[in-house]
C-alpha cells in the first residue's frame, strides 16, 4: 500500500485547515474560501512560473511552525510561500497586511488609466475588485502618467500597454501553451512592456487564451471591442466536439437576445481558465447552432454580471464568526436601547402583512 501523506495544519485568519506539504499560503487560504483568500493579480494556479511579481497576495506570518513558532520578520507572497505545520497566518485580521495592501493597489493605479468607462474589460476586471475593496479614496501622484503607443498584435487581439501591470501571465501563457512564443516584456524599469518584434501578428492556434488571463484591460478580443457591455450579456455554458488536440471545446456563450456577442473559456470562482480553448471555437463558432448549449452559467453574487441573473444562487459562506474566534461582532448602536418609538419584543422579520404605527409605539 502507499504511505499516506502526513498532512500540515495551517491556521489562516483563527480558521485551521489541513492541507498537503507543499501547499502554498494562498492555495491553503482559498481551501477556506471567503474573505480568507488572499487576491492575487499575478499568480496563476494553472500556469507554471506565475506568482510574486503584484505583491497584492500579501500575508502575515505570525508563527512559522510548530517547530519554530517564531513569527517571520516581514510581510510574505502567501503565492510563494509554502505551509508549515502550525503555522499562523493573518490576512484580513492583519492590520499590517491592509495598509500594504492598500499601498500595492495605489502603486498599481498610479500608471494605469482610470478610462473603466469605455474599458471593455470593465465589469470583470480584477484591478477594478481589488481597487474597489483594498483602493485609497484619493491619489497621491501627481506627474504624468506612462503611455505607450498602441501595437498590433494580429487581427484578433488588441493590445494596449498602458493599461498593462506587468504580471507576466500572458507570456507565461504563450511560452507554455503554444509552440513558438513570439511576444514578451522588452526593456527595463519603467518602460518595461509587453511587446512583439517588428509588429509580428500572433497566430497561433491558442494565442487567444491570452485575453482570458490578463486581468484588466490590457489584452481585449478585436471581435467584441464596444460592442456591448458585459452586464448587458447572458452567460451561457456550452460545448462542441474541436478537432484540435488540447481543445476539449468547453466555453461559455455570451448572449444578448438571440445573438452571441463573444466567445470565452469557461472561469472557476478564483477567475482561472478550467480548460484552454482553441482560436476557432473562441473567434469563428459565434453561431447558436455550433454548438451543444448545457445551461445557464453559474455567476457569482459579487459580480455586475449577475444582475437579473438568478440562476444557482447560493448564500454566501459566512466566515465572520470563525475570523473572529467564535466572538459575536460588536454592536455599534442597539436601536432599541436608544429608542422611544420601536418596541424591543416586537420582531419586525416575523410580522405577518404590512408593518403598521401600532407595531412601532410604545405606549
Amino acid at each position: 500500500m502507499a504511505e499516506e501523506k502526513k498532512l500540515l495544519k495551517v491556521t489562516i485568519d483563527n480558521i485551521t485547515v489541513e492541507v498537503e506539504p507543499g501547499t502554498s499560503i494562498l492555495q491553503a487560504a482559498r481551501k477556506i474560501g471567503g474573505d480568507v483568500a488572499p487576491p492575487a493579480m499575478c499568480y496563476y494556479s494553472k500556469l507554471k512560473g506565475t506568482g510574486g511579481k503584484c505583491r497584492t497576495c500579501l500575508v502575515e506570518v505570525a508563527a512559522g511552525s510548530t517547530a519554530d513558532p517564531r513569527p517571520m520578520p516581514k510581510l510574505v507572497a502567501s503565492c510563494r510561500t509554502n505551509v508549515m505545520d502550525g503555522m499562523v497566518v493573518k490576512n484580513i485580521t492583519s492590520e499590517k497586511v491592509i495598509d500594504a495592501r492598500n499601498g500595492v493597489v495605489e502603486m498599481l493605479l498610479i500608471n494605469h488609466p482610470l478610462d473603466c468607462p469605455i474599458c471593455d474589460q470593465a465589469g470583470e476586471c480584477h484591478l477594478q475588485d481589488l481597487s474597489y475593496e483594498n483602493g485609497r479614496p484619493g491619489t497621491r501622484y501627481e506627474f504624468a502618467r506612462r503611455t505607450f503607443e498602441k501595437h498590433d498584435l494580429g487581427p484578433y487581439i488588441q493590445l494596449h500597454m498602458t493599461r498593462c501591470i506587468l504580471c507576466y501571465r500572458c507570456v507565461f501563457t504563450a511560452d507554455q501553451l503554444t509552440n513558438k512564443r513570439v511576444h514578451g516584456v522588452l526593456d527595463r524599469g519603467d518602460h518595461s512592456e509587453i511587446a512583439t518584434y517588428i509588429h509580428q501578428s500572433l497566430d497561433n492556434d491558442f494565442i487567444g487564451n491570452i485575453i482570458d488571463v490578463c486581468p484588466v484591460g490590457a489584452l481585449t478580443d478585436k471581435t467584441f471591442r464596444f460592442k456591448n457591455r458585459v452586464w448587458f450579456l447572458k452567460p451561457v455554458d456550452a460545448h462542441r466536439d474541436c478537432n484540435h488536440p488540447g481543445c476539449k471545446g468547453k466555453v461559455t456563450l455570451w448572449y444578448r437576445g438571440d445573438e452571441v456577442f463573444r466567445v470565452t473559456a469557461r472561469k472557476d470562482q478564483w477567475g482561472e481558465v478550467e480548460d484552454w480553448i482553441c482560436n476557432e471555437c473562441r473567434f469563428e463558432k459565434k453561431k447558436t447552432s455550433d454548438w451543444t448549449i448545457e445551461g445557464p452559467t453559474k455567476v457569482s453574487r459579487h459580480s455586475v454580471i449577475s444582475q437579473g441573473h438568478y440562476v444557482g444562487v447560493q448564500r454566501p459562506q459566512e466566515v465572520l464568526y470563525d475570523v473572529l474566534d467564535g466572538r459575536k461582532p460588536k454592536l455599534l448602536m442597539d436601536i432599541h436601547s436608544v429608542s422611544e418609538v420601536n418596541r424591543p419584543d416586537i420582531d419586525l422579520s416575523k410580522i405577518e402583512g404590512p408593518a403598521h404605527s401600532t407595531d412601532f409605539k410604545n405606549d
